[in-house]
């Protein structure tokens, strides 16, 4: 069975990594998400940074939202960390914002340490 949404995947990951090679570990996220940014204008990859989304609780919009860092391809979210390691907290976070979004995959980078970490998350 062929993975879902394998080449985007491919693609936001290759990226990543080459943005890990060039910048190395331990910087704030922000920095990596304005080497992101840069990168996918470069390749010519559909982005929204900071995407915002509502929150609806039965029948209103809460006042607050959230805000995926970015979503690839007007469907995949794509959470930046620069933590330990990917954590639970990270991961149900993620689940959160594809299900918010109605969307069904996300991945989760984390560039904090010497080799770049990343997990696929499908519902």
């Amino acid at each position: 069975m062929e993975l879902y949404k394998k080449d985007e995947c491919y693609k936001i990951v290759g990226i990543c990594m080459e943005v890990h090679r060039i910048l190395g570990c331990g910087l704030d996220e922000i920095v990596y998400k304005d080497a992101l940014e840069y990168e996918f204008k470069k390749n010519n990859i559909p982005f929204e940074r900071e995407k915002e989304f509502e929150i609806q609780y039965k029948d209103v919009i809460l006042a607050h939202k959230f805000y995926a860092d970015f979503m690839i391809f007007d469907e995949i979210i794509l959470e930046i960390k620069t933590a330990k390691a990917i954590g639970d907290e990270h991961i149900a976070q993620t689940l959160n914002y594809i299900n918010l979004s109605y969307n069904k995959l996300g991945i989760i980078v984390n560039f904090k340490n010497k080799s770049l970490e990343h997990k696929r998350i499908i519902i």
